[in-house]
């Protein structure tokens, strides 16, 4: 099983951006990097610092919340997506905005939705500032969650790659699982698969859980513990290992090679579909986290200090994972993939 063949082209959507970026010309003064630059995040000068936005939602992960109706973890997801995105740059999150879009407004839907906005806020030590609610019984079949992320940086702290160089350190954080990105194949495969949502997780590898309850396991919020880290280190590029996994790496910095010596261990949701799916290994790394949620590129000298500080502020598994060399993609040696 693939993501195409699930429903989501990764080459015709990576065509339809372009041609969508081609129509997009306009640059305001002050903007830092091409408009919707392909970055994490886009950013514009305000005197001294630069504020950054962006936008991202929760996906077809909103289907397993309406399957198990339990929907007071999504909100967690959404402003997960934005505020990691936004650590990418450099930024400390500040505020957000939510897009509800629903086909019937339930209160206690709702309510429930409101529950883990609440949360993700709480851990990203953000405000919820405002947001829209759509009632579109012509246009939505359920319902979607999307959201905005407003943050700064200091100009002179603005982290885009262009340090990253042949010798780097690549730091691995752990994800807590799926995050927000392949679902469509997830979904595909535990369907296919005719399982339900309500069926207990099986060979004993969540005990106690339900599939469902493990695909709803929120995205990681790193906000803490990488605020902390640019204390302290000068950190060359952050890569949110979002859709298009290990694909994402490269869009800090081209011309080098990250080379992926060690990888964190996948958690065992990512085993079990690609067992059910029969999903060659190659797939699953350019779809899935894999067990990584976010890396940290950094000076070799400063490797050690990075994973110490990382470690004390983060509940997440931090590891050495790999180095950047010279030449272009990424690679992990171990399990023979190579992606250029």
């Amino acid at each position: 099983m693939t993501y195409k063949n699930s429903g989501v082209d990764i080459e015709e959507k990576e065509e339809a951006i372009k041609e969508l970026l081609s129509s997009i010309l306009t640059k305001r003064k002050g903007t830092i990097g091409k408009p919707m630059g392909g970055h994490y995040a886009g950013l514009i000068e305000f005197g001294d610092y630069a504020l950054v936005l962006c936008t991202d939602g929760v996906g077809t992960k909103v289907r397993i919340a309406e399957a198990m109706k339990k929907y007071d973890t999504v909100g967690i997801d959404c402003i997960a997506m934005n505020v990691n995105d936004a650590l990418c740059v450099g930024a400390e999150p500040l505020a957000f905005v939510d897009y509800l879009a629903m086909e019937d407004p339930d209160p206690k839907v709702t309510r429930e939705i409101g529950k883990g906005l609440e949360k993700g806020a709480k851990l990203s030590n953000i405000s919820i500032v405002g947001g829209e609610t759509a009632d579109l019984p012509e246009l939505i079949n359920g319902f979607d969650l999307a959201g905005t992320c407003l943050a700064y940086v200091k100009k002179n702290r603005i982290i885009l790659g262009e340090k990253i160089h042949p010798g780097d350190a690549i730091i691995g954080l752990s994800s807590s699982g799926i995050h927000s990105n392949g679902y469509t194949l997830a979904r595909r495969v535990v369907e296919e698969a005719e399982f339900s949502y309500n069926d207990e997780f099986p060979d004993g590898l969540y005990p106690r859980k339900t599939i469902g309850e493990v695909m709803l396991i929120p995205t990681r919020i790193y906000v803490k513990e990488i605020l902390e880290l640019f204390k302290k280190i000068d950190v060359h590029g952050l890569a949110h290992i979002t859709g298009s996994g290990l694909w994402n790496i490269p869009r800090l910095k081209e011309k080098v090679k990250y080379i992926i010596e060690e990888p964190l261990e996948p958690q065992p949701i990512f085993s079990f579909l690609q067992q059910y799916g029969n999903i060659d290994m190659y797939e699953m790394y350019q779809i899935f986290n894999m067990g990584m949620g976010l890396t940290v590129i950094v000076e070799e000298e400063d490797a050690s200090e990075t994973i110490k500080i990382l470690q004390t502020y983060s509940d997440a598994t931090v590891r050495r994972v790999g180095t950047v060399q010279k030449g272009a993609g990424v690679e992990v040696p171990s399990l023979k993939l190579r992606y250029h």
